[in-house]
């Protein structure tokens, strides 16, 4: 009794705040919600909205909802190494709750992925329970720009988000400008492989494969297979993988990467015969996806290096470095950038 008493007055407290001053603004799911008029404490729902926070204005970040690895605290600045974990609302393997949102007292809650009925409905009630606005942000990869300003003015930090914007939308264009006269035949074969085993990936146009899609590979994954229209993650088999043959593998799996090249269930793959299989770096988010977030545009960059050097002329480290500088709020020593592939 004395819990659920506490609860109500939370509840209470938080539907207050902001009460004076507000605004209204449209979210990417078209609800029109009322938020306060300066927004100070953010409670990110899931791992992407909390790297879309983080590099839009980091201090309004109540906490991660998984706290960083010591590794990956390494590319964080200092001041936002320690914040508390608070728990994912969304996704897979949520553990957040009612009762912890309360405690966190924020000013906002979002969410930055899919914008689905039960990602509405969730939104939608919560909102309604707390009286503490939440806002539901298109993830896709095409509305990176837009995602990044909407939520600047959100934030109030309009300049940054238009920075941050026109570097995506750059990339973007210069992406598109290199794949316009390439025909789908000489398009890298590509499979990303996520696990020690190297076995599971994601099916052609999941969010877990989109970044090599757009980069302008072609996912083997889903070829010729009854599961070719599903859009999530799957266990390939060692026969349906050497069928594929891809020539590109990229994985962030430091034990796959280890083991791959002396592996003689993979000795027939033209990816590891060619020396063809890359490392991802992780730190402090994961260039590929995990989360599936604005840190993917780094992996895009480095993506489209990989599969079409003499168009996409760069160096990895110098674009790591201007990335993470304007991206992360951080700059990369030597020892870090080693790091990073390690």
């Amino acid at each position: 009794m004395r819990n659920a008493v506490i609860l109500v007055t939370m509840v209470a407290l938080a539907g207050s705040v902001g009460a004076a001053q507000a605004r209204s603004v449209t979210d990417s799911a078209g609800r029109t919600v009322t938020i306060p008029d300066t927004v100070q404490r953010v409670y990110a729902a899931g791992p992407p909205a909390a790297v879309l926070l983080y590099v839009l204005a980091p201090d309004r970040l109540i906490g991660w909802p998984r706290a960083p690895s010591p590794e990956d605290e390494r590319y964080l600045p200092e001041a936002y190494r320690g914040l508390p974990e608070t728990g994912r609302l969304t996704g897979r393997g949520n553990t957040a709750n009612l009762e912890v949102v309360l405690r966190t007292k924020p000013d906002l809650i979002f969410d930055f992925g899919a914008v689905r009925r039960a990602h509405i409905s969730l939104a939608d009630r919560l909102q309604a329970q707390t009286g503490i606005p939440y806002l539901l942000i298109d993830g896709r990869f095409e509305h990176t720009a837009s995602a990044l300003r909407l939520m600047g003015d959100v934030l109030g930090v309009p300049e940054r988000a238009e920075a941050l914007a026109a570097h995506v939308e750059t990339l973007l264009a210069d992406l598109e400008s290199v794949l316009a006269d390439m025909p789908e035949s000489g398009r890298p074969r590509v499979y990303l492989a996520r696990t020690p085993s190297g076995l599971e990936t994601g099916l052609q146009g999941s969010i877990n494969t989109e970044i090599i899609e757009r980069a302008g590979g072609r996912n083997v994954a889903g070829v010729n297979s009854d599961e070719a229209s599903r859009r999530g993650l799957t266990q390939m088999s060692v026969e349906q993988l050497i069928l594929a043959n891809p020539d590109t593998i990229i994985t962030w799996d430091r034990t796959f990467y280890a083991q791959v090249w002396s592996s003689r269930l993979w000795e027939p793959i033209d990816a590891v015969r060619q020396g063809r299989v890359f490392l991802a770096p992780t730190s402090p988010f994961g260039w590929i996806d995990r989360p599936p977030s604005v840190n993917r545009i780094i992996g895009l960059r480095w993506l489209s290096g990989l599969f079409y050097p003499d168009r996409m002329r760069s160096d990895w480290q110098e674009d790591a470095r201007s990335f993470y500088r304007l991206f992360y709020h951080v700059d990369l020593t030597d020892e870090l950038l080693t790091r990073l592939t390690d």
